[in-house]
């Protein structure tokens, strides 16, 4: 009797048991079940292509693999760890810590070469997985390595053009839920749900590849003869605003971006401003056209040197004093004849151009990091400003900025915002152009047209004859400029030389800015006139550009001595 009631109450306790089991605890322990055989897998986009002007890719997304572990499954963390790492160049001690973490999955590497994964795969290493994914790739290797920037191992943009636009490009991430046994196989026809990633936006640039490659070639060639330190050079398009090239030495391949320099990655022909030297002569020249405060025809009495307050300016050479024409003013880079320019204009005309032609304000181009220069407010110029800033000293712009000036000249007066990018593609291949940019009239067509003729001339006898292209015109000018101490106070015995100009002269098709940064020849005429030629020469063959009928020499003009 004391045995069948023992065998009831034992029933009983088991009944009751199986009741809070089945009823009270059903929940928790059904959640319990599900997060074992239950796992939900992010799954990434595909990120968007990066092409050139003509379609060409630069920058693109290639089939990879994510390689996983699930630390569960892993039984001995030790023996695979050297495997893995060994596999995948990775650190043994890093991935073991992985292989016997906590954590029911975690990623071992992204973006991993599909042959090497395969490899990886072939070992049937358990607690192991790879899920597909893809891997950025720079086909052209240091092909605008600063424009297109890149990305990090997590699949977003870090620099340049893949930062800027990393929205866009980088799609929507999709999951996939999966259930699989206490060996980690997956169970077939399982109970799932799955959201498919969306693909990124497809970039359409204005760089021409063909176009960018020769200006980079020029430019490493233009530092080298020149023992320089770096240089920038920047093509574009006066009336659109389009760049076809900008490149800046040294450069990196963003396919091994770890490995760069930190100042190879800055684009510096956005980000970087410098004194420009005698380039912004072209601003007083401009405004004193524009204003009628001088013409073509007029001359003024310039000596070599002139006195301001505690300052003496001086010409680059000696010379007794001259008539000289505002033609002889910018071809031969007079200092003097650009002060006495400025100083007819006054102080605030002659500042309200800096400002309409640019200075100061970023160009809007859409890219990160991009400088608005330094030029101090009227109320804080110095006694010696007027002095220094007709001639482009004591303010500081970006080569960017600069090219903007020139490219007003060359479209007729008008300034227009430069961009990168034409357009985005959708994953419905439907095209989507950029906004129109930005315009706005800087000076009259008649004065841009005069200060074109002046430019060409300058390249026909003045500081800019290395510039020449032999059946075109070319109309531009050369800048020297002195470099700020690093420590800020006064100027180092290191010079920034450039160039910029526009031809075909009478119908310009684009701007050339060349700008060499601490060459041994240190004159812009030297160092910078023959990186222009060689960079627009090539532009006009790839664009097949013809000539165009030559400007009229302006009146009057006489060599100085």
């Amino acid at each position: 009797m004391a045995l069948l009631v023992t065998l009831l109450l034992a029933m009983a306790a088991i009944v009751v048991r199986l009741t809070f089991l089945q009823v009270k605890d059903a929940s928790a322990f059904e959640a319990l079940a599900h997060n074992q055989r239950v796992r939900t897998i992010a799954l990434p986009p595909s990120r968007g292509t990066i092409f050139d002007r003509n379609g060409d890719e630069l920058a693109m997304s290639l089939p990879a693999k994510a390689v996983y572990a699930d630390p569960h499954l892993v039984r001995d963390p030790a023996a695979e760890a050297p495997i893995v790492a060994q596999a995948l160049g990775l650190d043994e001690a890093k991935v073991q810590a992985q292989l016997g973490g906590a954590g029911g999955f975690v990623y071992i590497a992204h973006g991993v070469d599909a042959k090497l994964a395969a490899k990886l795969e072939a070992r049937k290493l358990r607690g192991i997985g790879f899920l597909d994914e893809s891997r950025r790739y720079y086909p052209a290797d240091s092909l605008a390595p600063q424009v297109l920037g890149f990305v990090g191992l997590d699949g977003t943009g870090l620099a340049g053009l893949e930062l800027q636009y990393q929205s866009l490009l980088a799609g929507r991430a999709g999951r996939q839920v999966v259930e699989e046994d206490p060996t980690g196989i997956l169970i077939p026809q399982a109970a799932g749900s799955d959201q498919p990633p969306v693909p990124g936006d497809d970039l359409l640039l204005t760089i021409d590849r063909d176009i960018q490659y020769r200006a980079q070639q020029a430019l490493i060639s233009a530092v080298k003869a020149n023992h320089a330190k770096g240089g920038t050079v920047i093509v574009l398009n006066p009336h659109t605003g389009e760049i076809l090239a900008m490149a800046s030495y040294p450069w990196f391949d963003p396919n091994h971006f770890a490995q760069a320099d930190p100042r190879a990655v800055t684009n510096r022909a956005v980000t970087d401003a410098y004194e420009p030297g005698s380039v912004n002569k072209v601003i007083t020249a401009s405004a004193a056209l524009e204003e009628h405060i001088l013409k073509l025809n007029t001359r003024l009495m310039v000596p070599d040197h002139y006195q301001l307050y505690t300052k003496t300016f001086h010409d680059a050479e000696p010379h007794p004093t001259e008539r000289m024409t505002i033609g002889d003013i910018i071809a031969y880079s007079s200092n003097i004849g650009a002060i006495m320019t400025a100083h007819l204009l006054g102080t605030d005309r002659f500042a309200s151009y800096l400002y309409r032609f640019g200075l100061a304000h970023r160009t809007g181009i859409d890219f990160p990091g991009e400088s608005a220069g330094i030029l101090p407010p009227v109320a804080q110029w110095s006694g010696t400003s007027m002095g220094t800033i007709p001639i482009g000293q004591g303010i500081a712009v970006t080569p960017l900025q600069m090219a903007c000036v020139y490219a007003t000249i060359a479209n007729g007066g008008v300034w227009v915002q430069p961009r990168l990018v034409q357009g985005t593609v959708g994953p419905d291949g439907r095209i989507i152009e950029s906004p129109a940019p930005e315009a706005r009239r800087v000076i009259s067509d008649q004065t841009a047209g005069e200060v074109a003729r002046l430019l060409g001339y300058g390249v026909d006898v003045g500081t800019g004859v290395q510039a020449q292209i032999p059946g075109y015109w070319v109309a531009g000018k050369t800048g020297t400029a002195r470099k700020v101490n690093a420590k800020g106070t006064g100027y180092s015995n290191n010079y920034v030389a450039s160039f910029i100009g526009f031809t075909p002269a009478s119908r310009p098709e684009f701007v050339v800015a060349a700008v060499i940064d601490e060459p041994a020849t240190v004159f812009g005429g030297i160092a910078a006139a023959p990186l222009f030629r060689d960079v627009a020469r090539f532009a006009l063959a790839r664009l097949r550009i013809p000539p165009a009928a030559p400007l009229a020499i302006p009146p009057h003009a006489v060599r100085i001595g």
